[in-house]
């Protein structure tokens, strides 16, 4: 980042901070288990932290330690932002918070012991790296039988973690790419306009491990797009997509793009790039490939569900479906909260959408660094047909809705963010002068300052539908927040008074920046 000019690397890094903090805000605003599988997959860390394997897919269990901890974060519940209320079942503002001195702790034996023989946890469908990661964090960190809060907070913590890197690594790869500044500073900042992106990665999940090694895989990519095909570039190109591989299938989709930045690299004879290109194939293989030809073996498949599919063959129309599946695709990429049942106003929704649409196809059409940028879309693109592929084959063949979800693009993310970059600073002029520059005008600062009041709504929006019910004022709802956190009431005032001065800080930076950016 020293290359970077000083005032979009001051921008850079408030972000980061932003980011970390956003990130942390989200892992105790969310209530325990109200993200997507996150009762599945702290019951897999749980069972490697205490020496219980790996079982075949299909055949692990929900251990007596998660069902318990289940009951006492009153998991059955409607949060107040559903988006219908179930008849019959409690809100979650109407139930009683255990005090957190009761709530029950993990201990080796309710970690192994199975609730219930019909209630399967079909994470063992996927590699075991991020679980692996988990329970080591746990046993450096003294909690393998902590408190089921605790714990469930310090492994949240770990994913975000996982997932902060996501800003300055896609800073990076866009100043890489485009040698403008703007561009680093937009594609810093494009993640936090996601706020669906920080709530699953605040919490537990093999998503982070997924997310992390995506950046990675994408600030390797901007190099190779650079002319960077050295050895030691192909085989860390090599490491990172291997451990996506090991976390899950859709790692797989990264390969295609890895060939394809080295088969477009500038500046050396085809052997070369072909040569660099196999390095960084064969180790991914060799790292992560394994793993799935090890199931096609023992297991007789590349992913065997690790679910039962109930259902029969759908009898509507497949194109209609692809219409919804796409709509939900994009809902969830920005902002459906829980177990998405807790959508985002679409207004919000709407605008990140159609942002990012439009800044990707000026940097498709405007950019001097076109093939660069269409190397990288077709990152973020492979993904969601893949997702959508799946779901589709999935509808037709045994009627359900299900794999679609917006949290599986953000492996790609990074990627997403360097063409939105890019097209910011395109838009706002940088690129026009004999040398690349920081962007002119106030485009580049206002796109950086709507993608912060994003992420601020996306965190005020989540306190209101989590804990704010009918009639509630604000003091209600955080009163009821620190009621069910392993926090108490003057962390979470400490936690919002840094949050408001990482806002301030990124304010701070963007003023110098945008004073510079217009000088002449």
């Amino acid at each position: 980042m020293a290359s970077l000019p000083r005032a979009a690397r001051s921008v850079v890094v408030a972000l980061t901070v932003l980011a970390a903090v956003v990130g942390v805000t989200w892992a105790v605003l969310t209530p325990g288990f109200r993200a997507p599988d996150e009762p599945q997959h702290l019951n897999s860390v749980l069972r490697l932290a205490h020496g219980g394997g790996w079982p075949d897919p299909g055949t692990a269990t929900m251990s007596v330690a998660v069902a318990r901890a289940q009951e006492e974060a009153a998991l059955r519940t409607d949060l107040p932002g559903r988006f219908r209320d179930r008849g019959g079942v409690d809100a979650y503002t109407a139930v009683e918070p255990v005090p957190a001195a009761q709530r029950s702790s993990i201990t080796a034996e309710s970690a192994l012991a199975a609730a219930s023989p019909r209630a399967v946890d079909q994470m063992t469908q996927h590699p075991p790296a991020y679980y692996a990661a988990a329970a080591a964090t746990l046993h450096a960190a003294g909690l393998t039988e902590g408190r089921w809060d605790v714990v469930l907070l310090v492994l949240r913590l770990l994913s975000v973690a996982m997932i902060v890197p996501v800003v300055p690594l896609a800073a990076l790869a866009a100043w890489r790419v485009t040698a403008m500044p703007g561009a680093a500073v937009v594609a810093g900042a494009v993640p936090l306009a996601l706020p669906q992106l920080w709530h699953v990665g605040g919490s537990v999940t093999n998503d982070a491990l997924a997310i992390l090694t995506g950046t990675v895989c994408v600030a390797l990519i901007a190099r190779v797009l650079t002319g960077d095909l050295r050895r030691r570039t192909a085989v860390a190109l090599g490491l990172a997509a291997g451990l996506a591989l090991l976390t899950k299938v859709y790692g797989v989709i990264v390969l295609p793009v890895v060939a394809l930045a080295f088969a477009v690299a500038p500046g050396a004879p085809w052997r070369r790039r072909t040569g660099a290109a196999a390095t960084a194939l064969v180790t991914a293989s060799v790292v992560g490939g394994w793993w799935w030809v090890r199931n096609v073996v023992v297991l007789g498949a590349v992913q065997p569900g690790g679910m039962a599919a109930p259902g029969v063959p759908a009898d509507d129309s497949t194109p209609a479906y692809v219409a919804q599946a796409v709509r939900r695709l994009a809902r969830s990429f920005v902002g459906n909260l829980a177990w998405l049942e807790v959508p985002m106003p679409a207004p919000a929704v709407l605008a990140v959408l159609a942002g990012l649409l439009a800044l990707v196809v000026v940097a498709l059409v405007r950019a001097r660094t076109r093939r660069p940028m269409a190397v990288l879309v077709a990152l973020p693109a492979l993904f969601g047909l893949a997702i959508l592929w799946n779901a589709t084959y999935r509808h037709v063949t045994v009627g359900t809705i299900g794999g679609v979800q917006g949290r599986y693009l953000f492996s790609a993310v990074a990627a997403l963010a360097v063409v939105a970059g890019t097209g910011a600073a395109l838009a706002a002029g940088a690129g026009r002068e004999r040398t690349f520059s920081l962007a002119r005008g106030a485009l580049v600062p206002a796109v950086v300052g709507a993608c912060v009041v994003m992420a601020a709504f996306g965190l005020w929006f989540g306190f209101g539908a989590m804990y704010r019910a009918a009639g509630d004022d604000p003091s209600d709802a955080f009163a009821r927040w620190a009621g069910w956190s392993p926090l108490s009431s003057d962390q979470l005032l400490v936690l919002g008074g840094i949050l408001v001065a990482a806002v301030l800080g990124v304010v701070v930076a963007l003023g110098t920046y945008g004073r510079r950016s217009v000088r002449p």
